[in-house]
């Protein structure tokens, strides 16, 4: 699977995520925001148990057999 990339952007004034065009939620802070953006990357990638997931690329192409690679910016 390709990358994902989390930016964090001044949103709807306050601060929020984006990915790929997609906002996360308004944060009041842009600390907050880049928690919130890490926990979402860590979890994309977090070891453990196998199950299948499908997470689309920008072709809307899914595999099903791993998460993307994160990476938060900002």
């Amino acid at each position: 699977m390709g990358a994902v990339t989390c930016r964090i952007v001044k949103h709807d004034g306050g601060w929020a995520y984006e990915v790929n065009g997609t906002y996360s939620e308004k944060f009041s802070t842009r600390e907050a925001a880049r928690k919130a953006a890490r926990l979402a990357a860590c979890e994309q990638v977090t070891p453990g148990e196998t199950t299948s997931i499908s997470c689309e690329d920008e072709r809307g192409q899914a595999d099903g057999r791993d998460g993307p690679k994160t990476t938060v910016e900002g």
